[in-house]
């Protein structure tokens, strides 16, 4: 069920198995894919999960800013900072508690809001009668997560199969030319960089003309796989607070 089109006493008629909270971002892709690629991809893979999932799963509405400073050079960006992010997106998902749905999976879509959304999952976890897990969709995919980057091969290819429409394929060539081999600018095992546009021209980070829309409808089964795996393991799981020791 989608949450956004249900009515309340839809809602109130559901039992689902778990929520899952799509988090994205809105920021720069490159020259060539949308500033909402992140949102986009999370939904849709949260959606797909839903569809697939042997039980009841409930899709919230997807949070589409998230933790996104370090591409503030590139126009469209809009980004909030860590604690403004994990108090919003701790207190949209308590609030679904007041339904006594109290299994929670942020599915996330934007590298930049991994840390703050593991300390979220956790504290609620720690401190609710609920348990919440955070699910970062291109780290599920098994060995194409070595090529994420950024605007690069993974994130073009899952547009392609899922919203070819938006993929400025005119705009290819442009993106590979300003394009990074890799994320950051290291020296000693450190990441001098603190913002994308010290190493990269465009925004991108890989290149993404490398793959197509059959590798992204790979991708998206991966992770829509492995997304119910998880919410079936929290079913069977003990998630009671080990006592103190």
């Amino acid at each position: 069920m989608r949450l956004s089109e249900a009515t309340w006493t839809d809602a109130d008629d559901a039992d689902p198995d778990a929520v899952l909270l799509p988090v994205g971002s809105t920021e720069q892709h490159g020259p060539h894919a949308p500033l909402g690629t992140d949102a986009l991809n999370a939904e849709t893979v949260a959606e797909a999960a839903a569809d697939a999932y042997d039980g009841d799963l409930v899709v919230a509405p997807t949070v589409p800013v998230g933790v996104s400073e370090e591409h503030r050079q590139f126009t469209g960006t809009m980004y909030v900072s860590e604690d403004a992010f994990r108090d919003y997106v701790r207190e949209a998902a308590v609030s679904l508690f007041d339904h006594d749905w109290r299994t929670i999976v942020f599915v996330n879509g934007h590298g930049g809001n991994t840390n703050a959304l593991r300390e979220v999952a956790a504290r609620i976890t720690r401190d609710e009668d609920a348990y919440a897990a955070s699910y970062t969709w291109f780290d599920a995919v098994g060995d194409h997560s070595s090529d994420m980057g950024h605007a690069g091969p993974l994130e073009t290819a899952f547009l392609r199969h899922t919203r070819p429409e938006l993929v400025r394929e005119d705009r290819i060539e442009e993106a590979r030319d300003g394009a990074s081999d890799g994320w950051g600018d290291w020296t000693g095992y450190t990441n001098l960089a603190y913002d994308s546009a010290e190493f990269t021209e465009n925004g991108v980070v890989g290149d993404p003309g490398t793959e197509n829309a059959a590798r992204g409808e790979e991708l998206l089964s991966l992770a829509t796989k492995s997304l119910c795996r998880l919410v079936s393991r929290l079913g069977e799981r003990d998630n009671a607070r080990p006592p103190h020791k």
